[in-house]
Formats: C-alpha cells, sequence, structure tokens
C-alpha cells in the first residue's frame, strides 16, 4: 500500500530544513539541492512542495511569523493587562533557542527582501501587522488607565515596535552582552517608564 504523504507537514519539514541550512552555511547556500538534502529527499521530490528557491523561502519566511503568532495567540488573556502585554512582547525576543533559531532566520530573509519583491512584500505585510498590533496594545492600556492619557496610542506604538527589533537585533548580533536576562530587564525597564503616569 503506497505511503500517505501529509502534504502541508512535508511543506513545514522541507522549510525547516531550508532554516537549518540558512543558519549553518548562510542564505546564498540554501539551493533547492542543498535544502532537500537537509530534508532527507531528493532534489527532484521538491517540485511536489515548492516549484522554484523563491515559493520555497517565500513559505519559510512566512512560517516564521505565523509560529510567533501563534504563541502569542496561545498565551492567557484572563489576567492583567501588563502581564499579557509584557508576555506578548517576550514572544518577540530571542530568548530561547527556538525563538533565537526563528529570528536568525527572519533576518537572512529580511536581508534578501531588499531586492527579492515577493520576501519584500511579505516582510511590509508582516511589519505593518507587528505595528498595528503594538498600537492596538498601546491604545488598550490607555483605555484601561494604565498609561498617561497624553501618551499618542501610534507613536508610542511604533516606539514600542523599535525598541522590540532592536533588542532583538542585538540579541541575535551581540549575545555574549545582550543576554535574555538584560533584554528582559530592559524590557521590564521600558514597560515601567511606559506605565509611570
Amino acid at each position: 500500500m503506497p505511503k500517505i504523504v501529509d502534504h502541508e507537514q512535508q511543506k513545514i519539514k522541507v522549510a525547516e530544513a531550508a532554516w537549518r541550512v540558512i543558519r549553518q552555511s548562510g542564505i546564498e547556500n540554501a539551493s533547492v539541492r542543498n535544502v532537500a538534502q537537509e530534508a532527507g529527499i531528493s532534489p527532484g521530490s521538491m517540485r511536489h512542495y515548492f516549484s522554484t528557491q523563491s515559493e520555497l523561502f517565500l513559505f519559510s519566511m512566512n512560517l516564521v511569523s505565523e509560529r510567533a503568532n501563534a504563541r502569542i495567540a496561545a498565551l492567557s488573556f484572563d489576567r492583567p493587562m501588563p502581564e499579557v502585554v509584557r508576555d506578548m512582547m517576550r514572544e518577540l525576543l530571542p530568548l530561547n533557542e527556538e525563538k533565537r533559531s526563528e529570528m536568525e532566520v527572519w533576518l537572512a530573509f529580511m536581508s534578501r527582501s531588499i531586492w527579492d519583491a515577493a520576501l519584500h512584500d511579505l516582510a511590509n505585510r508582516v511589519y505593518e501587522e507587528m505595528n498595528q498590533g503594538m498600537i492596538r496594545t498601546v491604545a488598550a492600556l490607555a483605555e484601561q488607565g494604565l498609561v498617561r492619557k497624553e501618551l499618542d496610542a501610534e507613536e508610542e506604538g511604533r516606539r514600542m515596535q523599535v525598541f522590540v527589533d532592536g533588542i532583538a537585533l542585538h540579541g541575535l548580533l551581540y549575545p555574549e552582552r545582550m543576554t535574555p536576562e538584560y533584554m528582559e530587564r530592559l524590557l521590564d525597564q521600558y514597560l515601567e517608564e511606559l506605565y509611570r503616569k
């Protein structure tokens, strides 16, 4: 009896193999042949899942975003808002090996998105979604009276996004200086300042 293959699971397996190749050797070495070898399938089999390298990269990049969103959606929201906000922001920082791996791959894709139109469009969409999420977060905090009344939600949401992106990037590039503990301390300081009325 022929083996039944879950097409979506197989695509995820290939995307995760692409992540490993990118982390080990750089995005320039994530050829169809190298990714297929890492995934344990033949290069010819790759055509069943991705017709081009660009399609593979787009799926792989999107998978990073989906996983971060899934972790945030899985958080418990039935508790004080400051706890929820802190945990949401923690999900966007490379505080453990899983998130570090995803962010290293995301950074590689972001570099390529400068000239790859498909990746650029996805990067812009994710950026805008994150930005709108941050703005909504600040607006919700304002509605609950947890931040200064005169705080501009849109401006603070952008500041929040820049803050998270900045320490995440430093966490990837300078892990010996920007340790998980230090990132969390900076996050707590930022939030303490945000809640100061």
